[in-house]
């Protein structure tokens, strides 16, 4: 089963609120997820996308995060950013309005989900035991998440089976391939199970690059649920965060084709960036291997290129979110 190296080593340490800023953020959150589904219910069925966008957005905004979309889909000329409180240069969504889409993205933490969410509504594959979870337990439900139990393989053929049939239905269902959560500079690879799904039904696949920025533009680990994290611990680290920024970058859908792990090779390079620095793009971020973990090192410069090997971390079981065994 995945298993992911990263641990409380991992996390950043960046500006932070007072305790004052703290509370309201949380009482924001607590007021967003008790209202939600009394105006859910009482909206038309054909206004509810916009409505569960704009709470997934002010959920984002009460947790201290800023959202940017950056669209690297189609001609270069047709590519832009979307950056909540400024001018749309692009539209964002995730496929066509009545076709279904999978969404794949690297897994760094629960709000993983809202960022998401915060472009267009859609369900989620995750961990059978987020619906206990305080608050955010119900906003899953209303969700529609599939729920997985990622220790039981055999029950992953009936998850596959669930996907397809929502996605058959003209769902968007996102997942998370890697199988548990990675801080956000190191990575693991896609397991290409759920991938068959978009193969039996085919159902285009939409990448997404997923990063957290601080205040200053630089990425950053406060979101990441790794190692021994407790959702009150990763709740508390994110609520007293700065000026972060929720970056989601759309990269070029790609079709499902016959083989699940080709599939998965194509989705993974999107979702690193391969594509777009292949295409042009101005991400020159370098990935550093070792072992089975890549490590994303900033200092490293197209014009001057230097590998530095990480210290290895002793292995540390991340959370695990999401199922994504062979």
């Amino acid at each position: 089963m995945p298993s992911s190296p990263c641990g409380p080593g991992c996390l950043d340490s960046i500006d932070e609120v007072g305790p004052g800023r703290v509370a309201a953020r949380l009482a924001g959150v607590a007021g967003l997820l008790l209202s939600f589904p009394v105006a859910n219910a009482v909206t038309p069925r054909g206004r509810r996308v916009p409505l569960q966008r704009g709470y997934a957005r002010l959920l984002l905004s009460c947790l201290g995060m800023r959202l940017r979309i950056v669209d690297n889909r189609g001609a270069a000329e047709e590519r832009g950013v979307v950056d909540e409180g400024g001018p749309a240069l692009a539209p964002a969504g995730f496929g066509a309005p009545d076709r279904g889409v999978l969404v794949v993205t690297g897994h760094i933490g629960w709000t993983d989900i809202v960022a998401l969410a915060s472009v267009q509504p859609l369900g989620f594959v995750a961990r059978a035991d987020m619906v206990e979870w305080p608050l955010i337990g119900r906003l899953a439900e209303l969700m529609r998440v599939i729920p997985i139990e990622r220790e039981s393989l055999r029950q992953l053929p009936g998850v596959v089976a669930a996907v397809g049939a929502r996605l058959a239905a003209g769902e968007r269902i996102g997942v998370f391939p890697e199988g548990t959560t990675w801080c956000g500079r190191a990575y693991g690879t896609m397991r290409p199970a759920l991938f068959q799904a978009a193969v039996d039904t085919g159902t285009p696949v939409q990448p997404v690059r997923l990063r957290y920025l601080d205040r200053h533009g630089v990425p950053c680990t406060v979101p990441g649920f790794v190692g021994v994290d407790t959702f009150a611990s990763s709740a508390r680290r994110v609520l007293r965060s700065r000026g972060m920024v929720a970056e989601v970058v759309l990269e070029p859908v790609q079709e499902p084709g016959g083989d699940r792990r080709e599939l998965a090779r194509r989705c993974e390079a999107a979702v690193r960036g391969v594509v777009s620095m292949n295409q042009g793009a101005s991400d020159a971020a370098q990935w550093i291997e070792a072992g089975h973990t890549r490590v994303q090192d900033p200092s490293v410069t197209a014009e001057a290129p230097e590998v530095r090997r990480p210290r290895r971390r002793p292995m540390l079981r991340g959370r695990r979110s999401t199922a994504g065994a062979q």
